[in-house]
């Protein structure tokens, strides 16, 4: 099934729904975050407000298109001259495993290369993460290396040119 979504930037109101995925360790099981203490929605505005002002990242929210329900997130961090670094994550469980990642991943991989002119867009996801690796092998990204847990992998732009 492949549920028809849209992105669209961040917005502060936003915090309302996904402090409550900052609470989830099933949501983070993958990657390097680590809860330290509770997220209220007071510290997730704060945060999120904070990074809604970096200049070298671009943030944005995945939604379902016929309910606008806000599920997760998508974005391209620490943008440098023609380099990103690729983060996903859906956050409302019941949409796991319905080809989301992939399809939010196309769209933000093609903004990444067609409206930023980026030409090295990479990511790192959890060697036992298999539903992500899977998606981002779907989606072109090579595997390069592999450091303790992590596999760095990276994205041609013509991988993706030749996909349309």
């Amino acid at each position: 099934m492949n549920t028809p979504i849209y992105l669209r930037p961040l917005e502060l109101k936003d915090a309302s729904v996904s402090y409550k995925w900052r609470n989830d360790p099933e949501v983070w099981s993958y990657t390097k975050f680590v809860l330290k203490d509770p997220v209220t929605v007071e510290v997730e505005q704060a945060w999120l407000a904070s990074k809604m002002k970096a200049v070298n990242e671009k943030r944005f929210a995945i939604c379902i298109k016929n309910t606008n329900e806000y599920i997760g997130n998508i974005q391209l961090l620490d943008i440098n001259n023609d380099t990103a670094e690729f983060h996903l994550f859906i956050g409302e469980k019941k949409y796991w495993g319905k080809g989301i990642g992939y399809s939010a991943s196309l769209m933000l991989l093609k903004y990444a290369f067609y409206n930023l002119n980026l030409k090295h867009v990479f990511l790192e996801v959890h060697a036992d993460n298999l539903a992500a690796y899977a998606i981002y092998k779907k989606v072109g990204f090579e595997r390069i290396s592999q450091e303790h847990d992590f596999i760095k992998m990276a994205i041609n732009p013509s991988v993706l040119l030749a996909m349309n």
